[in-house]
């Protein structure tokens, strides 16, 4: 999803409910009012609430309650009644929204104040902790092919979540590609992170299929090679056009095969179902790790972000991104839309695609692809929108990647950070590293390895020696955007002081799981609860869906399994190994 010079979505953004007692008290919080943003008051500023005491209800009069000079505390019960129970409480208003104390045990009966605020019973820490590992997953692997493990998490804002992700590992043959001698087989390994946007229906189509898209170009580009005695091996721009093509070619059959099949179908039950992958968008963050060359290339379509993390010769990790943000803010993006539509001041305009789409590059999004012919007959016939008036030159958005190729060092314990801008939004890239860093060094402490050959080794062959106060991180001077860093837009509307590593705790086994809830204020525990309370789609305002992936690289065993990790997986009975 893309934010407007609001710092909302073009799709987002709400109010929402709430739950409290019979009686009240409202005291003030220390935590400093912010300016934009989470306000972290406990004030009930003017209106009416309605409390649930025994069988009725009580209207309790809370007229321009407010935290008066000093900080004294300030109190309204219901009908003078002693209070019992404290209970956290967020208020929802338009400004902003306040954190405080409500006292009583009843329901609330009504869940909006006559000044149009809500409040909300906000979540125990536990309850927090648990909405946060709803989705996690963590997969051990045994190939002995240079991975060892990867977590996954999502965090929903959207309902449903408009992010998805896919993971597969594919076994190669000799007579497909090149193997090292003595050695029958290799590995393909891919991973995929899908930010939607305008709905969930594209991001989830590439879910099903794009990872087979691609291993399809693959599969025929690296047998080409193989029959070639002057190759045997596909040269490097090879392998890159092969990703590239089966980007497009899925793109094509989302983008035009759908108006091909909705116009012989003749049925708006037809296209309704088949052109919603085309209406709504998608970027796509896609890795592929070919385990013979040791190669690891990210195609970037949009915003998603990869970062490799690598221990440098300091002892700290470095962070080195492997993609660039592709939105119309990126110089060289901007660019290119203006060198292929001449003439056309508004191709990019407030940093976005014709003043409305945030990233350059995208699946889906058909209304910037279509002529005006095709989407004046979609208008007329189905459910098309109205073309903008700025469109004139369709296509502006493309599907295609850009790929980059680094080599991993498996043995030198490398790892990658693949995650949708919600994260990204959050925590820079060299924190996103040192947390990762700071996560693997208090697991190697606390000899938390699962037992398991897949992580005892490396694990420990990491690290052992690192410091717990500060993120174990080299700084990177270049962050001027040019490296594919934003600044972290939710660090200023939650008034975060960005300079602090000690706001960082490690709670979590599943480390995309700890990178989130460092992302959503770490130690500050009344921010994590409040941001995780707000439900759909009034969340939006302050937290973008995250999807998140860390992968590790390292010399593990040969067990030919791939098996879901236990202790740093949320409970399912139908996950399946990704083999």
């Amino acid at each position: 999803m893309r934010f407007n010079s609001l710092g909302r979505r073009e799709n987002g953004h709400s109010h929402q409910h709430g739950r409290s007692g019979s009686a009240a008290i409202v005291r003030k919080s220390a935590t400093p009012t912010l300016p934009i943003g989470i306000v972290c008051l406990t004030a009930l500023v003017g209106g009416a609430a309605y409390w649930y005491s025994g069988q009725r209800a009580v209207s309790t009069a809370a007229s321009q309650l407010s935290i008066p000079p000093g900080g004294q505390e300030v109190h309204s019960t219901a009908g003078g009644v002693a209070a019992e129970n404290t209970r956290r409480a967020i208020v929802v208003g338009q400004g902003g929204l306040y954190t405080g104390d409500i006292v009583g045990d009843g329901p609330l009966s009504k869940e909006t104040d006559d000044a149009g605020r809500k409040i909300l019973e906000m979540m125990s820490p536990e309850q927090a902790t648990q909405k946060l590992r709803k989705n996690e997953e963590s997969w051990l692997v045994g190939r002995g092919q240079g991975v060892v493990r990867y977590d996954v998490v999502q965090l929903p804002s959207n309902d449903p979540i408009e992010d998805d992700h896919a993971e597969k590992i594919i076994e190669i043959p000799g007579n497909v590609a090149a193997v090292e001698e003595g050695t029958s087989n290799s590995d393909w390994m891919f991973w995929g992170v899908f930010d939607g946007h305008s709905g969930w229906t594209t991001s989830a189509k590439l879910r099903q299929v794009l990872i087979s898209f691609v291993a399809r170009e693959l599969n025929s580009t690296y047998k080409a090679a193989l029959a070639d005695p002057a190759l045997r091996l596909p040269t490097p721009e090879s392998i890159d056009r092969a990703i590239k093509k089966g980007f497009v070619l899925l793109d094509n059959e989302i983008v035009h095969e759908s108006v091909k099949t909705v116009t012989k179908a003749q049925s708006k039950r037809v296209a309704a179902e088949v052109l919603a992958p085309a209406f709504s968008g998608s970027c796509a963050l896609l890795s592929f790790y070919d385990s013979q060359s040791k190669l690891l290339r990210v195609a970037c379509t949009g915003d998603s972000r990869a970062v490799l993390g690598r221990m440098g010769p300091s002892g700290k990790w470095t962070a080195t991104p492997l993609s660039i943000d592709q939105t119309g803010a990126t110089k060289e993006e901007a660019e290119r839309l203006r060198r292929e539509h001449p003439g056309e001041p508004d191709v990019v305009s407030v940093g976005r695609v014709l003043g409305g789409l945030e990233p350059t590059r995208a699946f889906g999004d058909a209304v910037y692809k279509w002529s005006l012919e095709t989407q004046e007959k979609l208008r007329s016939l189905y459910f098309g929108r109205t073309p903008s008036p700025k469109l004139k030159t369709p296509p502006y958005v493309t599907a295609e990647p850009v790929v980059t190729t680094t080599k991993i060092e498996p043995k030198n314990g490398d790892f990658l950070v693949m995650a949708t801008d919600g994260l990204w939004e959050c925590l820079t890239n060299e924190e996103v590293v040192g947390l990762v860093g700071q996560w693997l060094d208090v697991q190697t402490k606390d000899g938390s390895s699962n037992g398991t050959p897949q992580t005892s080794g490396w694990l420990s062959s990491w690290l052992g020696s690192q410091k717990k106060e500060k993120l174990p991180v080299e700084k990177n001077a270049d962050a001027d955007g040019r490296s594919g860093q934003r600044a972290p837009i939710r660090q200023r509307q939650w008034n975060i002081d960005d300079k602090k590593d000690e706001r960082f705790v490690v709670e979590d086994k599943n480390v995309a799981t700890h990178l989130i809830r460092n992302a959503l204020g770490g130690k500050d525990t009344d921010q994590v609860c409040a941001l995780l309370t707000l439900p759909s789609p009034f969340s939006r305002r302050y937290r973008d869906d995250l999807t998140v992936e860390v992968i590790f690289f390292g010399e593990g065993d040969n067990s030919n399994t791939v098996v879901l990790n236990q202790e740093a997986s949320a409970a399912s009975a139908d996950v399946k190994a990704k083999l």
